[in-house]
């Protein structure tokens, strides 16, 4: 492996021949670690000394520096914080010295800034440590900054008036996803093999179906969401991470996972570790196969052939398949939805108000932002109980559906990955209208933040146009371990982890 000397050495040879800054800056992204391992095996060279940690550093925010002008995937630097961390010694983890970035929405390191992608959280500096960032750290992960989002998470693709627009690095006209897109770019784009990120309607699973990567939401109640709170929008919300491989994802989530001080709820442990799910038979599974959404929304012939595809994979490898889908009331669940995220940003926003003297308004929010808070401000005590009761019938007749089912398969998206302005918060559409609209576009996520179910995207399709195309499969709840043991089964048979962008 080439030394950082010889990295130097040869991009000054490159830029005395001549090169463009563009291609040298490309000759040197070739030659790290981060470009051929996935995080457990960037650790593994950590180990081996073969790497360092300081350089592995200063590869990644080379190539955070040198791609994030083309796809705006940064929203903080903790560069400073990062090398002293390194300074002062890391601990013995699973992944030690892999650099690491947080999503910015209500993740915090103390002292250090989260703005969750709006003006009006602007230069706004934690006073505590998450508890899921301090057992990121104590896996040894280096945090080095954060990752874009949408203002609070609230659509599908990461473009927001604070940070500007995150684009795709498949075709940078179209959307990475959201609302993790920027976490989904960073780790497309192999800065880094692995990063956090969190969903409460999708946000794990849309940009890792945007940009060609696994990406797992975990079971309600799995990864700690504290200390200023355990819970977010209602229940809807979990953190994880979006990887390339599967068996990063089941690490990740053994480093992770279990209950905090404070916890409502806890989800049940699997025997065993995650990881080693990853490399066992699932048996023979029972899958449903779901091609179209509660709401009977059109689907894309693209998306729809994606998931017969993976279907007909899971048969050639001895799964029974047939199509099936549980009987929900849509209009329900979306008005359920909206009142849960609406009241909780709303809650948020007065009392951030009321703290900083800020007045929500369209100097400081964006206009579907606005539609939200407008709405939660409406909402009553009744609403929210209402739409928590309807939170738990469609659980239950999804888990009554499950008794017949391993699995429910169905597209991650109705689509492959729009361009940029159509379903962001700051367009022309009024409430309602963006609502449809991402409703379309997003009909089968959901439904997992809904009944607190696991659900994964895997990267087993190409659109036509060349954007990647992911697939869902929904677990029963606490049972994430089978879907990463059929996750490596599928990894195996397809894979996926040398398809990447043209960068």
């Amino acid at each position: 492996m080439m030394s950082r000397r010889d990295v130097v050495a040869a991009g000054a040879s490159a830029l005395a021949l001549g090169m463009a800054p563009k291609a040298e800056a490309a000759a040197r992204l070739r030659v790290s670690p981060l470009d051929s391992f996935d995080a457990l095996g960037v650790a593994e060279q950590v180990r081996q000394r073969k790497v360092s940690p300081t350089e592995l550093l200063e590869d990644a925010i080379e190539r955070a520096e040198a791609l994030n002008p083309r796809f705006n995937f940064m929203a903080q630097r903790h560069y400073d914080l990062a090398r002293a961390s390194i300074a002062q010694g890391l601990p013995e983890g699973p992944f030690t010295g892999v650099p690491w970035l947080l999503k910015d929405l209500n993740t915090y390191v103390a002292g250090e800034v989260t703005e969750n992608g709006s003006r009006f959280y602007r230069g706004e500096r934690a006073m505590v440590t998450s508890e899921l960032v301090l057992r990121q750290q104590r896996a040894s992960f280096v945090v080095f900054g954060k990752t874009t989002a949408p203002e609070f998470g609230l659509t599908a693709t990461t473009e927001n008036k604070l940070t500007g627009d995150t684009r795709n690095p498949w075709n940078p006209d179209h959307i990475a996803g959201g609302s993790s897109g920027g976490a989904a770019v960073a780790v497309s784009a192999r800065v880094i093999p692995a990063a956090h990120a969190t969903d409460g309607g999708g946000s794990i699973r849309i940009p890792a179906s945007c940009c060609g990567l696994f990406g797992l939401k975990p079971s309600r109640g799995r990864i700690p969401m504290g200390p200023t709170r355990t819970e977010g929008w209602g229940g809807l919300s979990a953190h994880h991470a979006i990887t390339h491989t599967v068996r990063d994802s089941a690490a990740i989530m053994d480093a992770t996972h279990g209950p905090e001080l404070g916890s409502r709820y806890s989800a049940p442990s699997p025997d065993g570790s995650f990881l080693s799910q990853v490399g066992r038979a699932p048996g023979r599974l029972r899958i449903a196969l779901m091609l179209t959404p509660i709401a009977g929304s059109p689907v894309d012939p693209e998306a729809i052939e994606a998931a017969r595809a993976a279907a007909r994979l899971c048969e050639s490898l001895g799964h029974y398949v047939e199509e099936a889908a549980p009987k929900l009331d849509a209009a329900a669940l979306g008005g359920a939805s909206f009142v849960l995220s609406a009241s909780s940003i709303a809650a948020d926003l007065v009392d951030r108000a009321k703290a900083t003297g800020l007045v929500p308004g369209p100097d400081l929010l964006e206009p579907i932002t606005l539609a939200f808070f407008g709405y939660g401000q409406q909402t009553t005590g009744m609403d929210f109980a209402r739409a928590n009761n309807a939170l738990q019938s469609a659980a239950v007749t999804v888990a009554q559906f499950m008794t017949d089912y391993d699995l429910i398969l169905s597209p991650t998206l109705a689509a492959p990955p729009l361009e940029l302005g159509q379903i962001n918060l700051s367009g022309d559409l009024d409430f309602r209208a963006w609502g449809q609209r991402i409703a379309a576009f997003s009909p089968f996520a959901q439904l997992a933040n809904l009944t607190g179910q696991p659900a994964m995207s895997v990267p087993l399709a190409m659109s036509a146009s060349g954007l990647p195309m992911g697939v869902m499969f929904t677990g029963r709840y606490g049972q994430e371990a089978l879907l990463f043991r059929l996750a490596g089964q599928l990894e195996a048979a397809a894979p996926w982890v040398g398809r990447r962008p043209a960068i």
